[in-house]
């Protein structure tokens, strides 16, 4: 092990024009001998992840075969609708925008939401906003939930959230990314195009992600790398500032959130960080060192990441069989 101390610029060195053309080689192979389709998908969010991963499908295939998504609902933020079409307008590709609030209104979505905004907050009503907060494991204490919600006056109301209100919440927000991914595959299965997937690493391999939603896609350009690394390319590949400068909204609830708040527990950079540490067999002292915490908080992050890859692992796992299925090797 290295006795240069932990720090980003150790952690996170990359020959970006070497890595993009890799990418760009490898998705251009896998639509060509597996896939078998003739462009890409690629739903754009405004974000950084999915701005750079609609980037590399341009240096992949070039802009005329690269098909962009804006597929903003009832909360979404106008400015992510705003930077993506910046961001299609700034790669030169053929994109649409698509409001699923409808199909999410249907699915009943928003009002099973706000049946458990009302029995957590009784006042909760026309006006409010919500959004879940994540407490607890990096304090050395089991992770809980709480909702915070806003009232139309701008006050703030929280709660501890009981565990079946909790998945309620959950499993009615991921409509949302389910919702979306069938937009994906009906516009890419009326092209003969590919899905582009756009989580990163530490999202990847933390579960931040829906199994069947924004978990699913027929090819992932930026999974093996890191956020910061996903922002420095997207710095190197010259995507406009306003994209660049963004933080990371989780952009599923209606009162303001950082991804931090909702799942991580730190701020992404130094979750980066974490992740790159404990991968890395470096101990908790030298993280705590880097990242300006104790070492008990260190253990409790490490703690934290082991706990999120035993609970998420069935994310990205194959379906179970009880047999071998025809054709099988």
């Amino acid at each position: 092990m290295t006795t240069q101390p932990l720090s980003a610029e150790r952690a996170f060195a990359l020959d970006f024009a070497a890595e993009i053309e890799r990418i760009a080689s490898g998705v251009r192979r896998a639509l060509s001998t597996e896939l078998n389709r003739r462009g890409l998908v690629v739903a754009i969010s405004g974000g950084i992840d999915s701005s750079v991963s609609a980037a590399l499908a341009v240096r992949a295939v070039g802009a005329k075969k690269v098909h962009g998504l804006l597929l903003p609902e009832r909360i979404s933020s106008p400015t992510s609708t705003s930077r993506g079409r910046l961001l299609a307008e700034h790669l030169g590709i053929e994109h649409e925008v698509f409001d699923i609030a409808p199909a999410l209104e249907a699915l009943g979505c928003y009002a099973r939401i706000e049946e458990v905004c009302r029995a957590v907050h009784p006042g909760y009503g026309a006006g409010w906003k919500n959004k879940i907060v994540l407490e607890g494991g990096l304090e050395g204490r089991y992770n809980h939930f709480k909702l915070v919600a806003q009232d139309p006056a701008g006050k703030i109301h929280e709660a501890r959230l009981e565990y079946r209100q909790y998945l309620m919440i959950v499993a009615a927000t991921n409509f949302k990314q389910r919702v979306r991914k069938t937009m994906e595959y009906f516009r890419a299965d009326r092209l003969n195009y590919a899905v582009v997937g756009t989580p990163n690493r530490l999202e990847y391999d933390q579960g931040f992600f829906v199994k069947n939603g924004d978990g699913s896609a027929d090819v992932k350009p930026i999974a093996h790398l890191y956020k910061s690394q996903v922002y420095a390319m997207a710095r190197f590949m010259k995507l406009p500032d306003e994209i660049c400068n963004a933080t990371p909204p989780t952009d599923t609830y209606s009162l303001a959130q950082g991804q931090d708040e909702f799942y991580f527990g730190l701020p992404y950079a130094q979750m980066d960080l974490a992740l790159w540490a404990y991968e890395h067999g470096e101990g908790a002292a030298a993280l705590g060192a880097a990242l300006g915490i104790s070492e008990a908080a260190a253990m409790a992050v490490y703690a934290d990441i082991e706990a999120k890859r035993r609970a998420t692992r069935y994310l990205g796992g194959a379906p179970i069989l009880m047999g071998d299925p025809p054709g099988a090797a």
